[in-house]
């Protein structure tokens, strides 16, 4: 069992069931940040349907892990809309009702602006933010005949501050926390809120690969002196899916460790 798994069933808070009853989707939901949101919702009492685009592995593993009857696995280009309507579709048709959409699924094609191609920029602005985009309205009317609904959306720090080498990456996430309050401006009315999520510095299988001295300056930039985790994202939005956070939208939550404090 994963961490984030293990951090949901101990936490006190997750035992309490705050996504009872309630389906989400996620995107990019077979690895890392949103595998760890998967795992904590499922501990909170929800279901939770989540596209993958690349092995059937990971994603069995989850299912096998969770339950059948928690989880499904929908292989989805998150890029076209007929693939993701589809998704969306299964699900009512599986559980009747969605009540949560995080938008996670994301790419990078990191270099300079001098070396980059008009491909790279466009096939991370497709993937990050114009997925989310055609994700949002294709669950928006099941939320609004509910009269309610939860959308996260997931960004980065880099979003907020830059980063260079990563022009691409960094406009498709401040077009995510740009799209978000708009949005969340739009359907406010009818009991939907939408909000983000920007995480910081978070451990990956590529980031443990980095020698002890990387590490170490990692974190030395970091007020609180360790990298993050999936869990730490995934407990963020818990709390976003949840009544506890009812009075909540528009917002920007990152999640960084004080990296970009102000």
């Amino acid at each position: 069992m994963s961490e984030a798994a293990i951090e949901a069933q101990m936490n006190p808070i997750a035992g309490q069931g705050r996504l009872a009853g309630r389906v989400a989707l996620v995107t990019g939901g077979g690895r890392g940040i949103g595998r760890a949101i998967v795992e904590r919702f499922v501990a909170e009492g929800g279901r939770v349907a989540f596209t993958y685009n690349s092995s059937i592995g990971p994603a069995q593993a989850i299912i096998e892990e969770l339950g059948a009857d928690n989880v499904q696995a929908i292989q989805c280009d998150v890029t076209d809309a007929d693939q993701l309507a589809a998704f969306v579709e299964k699900v009512l048709s599986a559980w009747g009702k969605i009540h949560i959409l995080v938008n996670n699924a994301g790419i990078t094609r990191d270099t300079l602006v001098l070396r980059m191609s008009q491909q790279d920029f466009e096939d991370v602005l497709r993937t990050n933010l114009t997925s989310a985009f055609l994700a949002t309205k294709a669950v928006l009317r099941p939320m609004m005949s509910e009269r309610r609904g939860r959308i996260i959306n997931i960004a980065s720090v880099v979003g907020l501050v830059g980063n260079p080498g990563q022009a691409n990456y960094v406009a498709s996430k401040a077009g995510l926390i740009g799209m978000t309050k708009s949005i969340a401006q739009e359907v406010a009315s009818r009991n939907i809120l939408v909000n983000c999520i920007a995480p910081g510095y978070i451990g990956s299988d590529m980031t443990s690969k980095l020698s002890g001295e990387q590490q170490e300056r990692i974190r030395s930039m970091i007020p609180l002196k360790r990298i993050g985790s999936g869990a730490d994202i995934a407990a963020m939005a818990a709390f976003l899916a949840s009544d506890d956070a009812s009075y909540i939208t528009g917002q920007v939550f990152a999640v960084d460790g004080g990296m970009t404090m102000v």
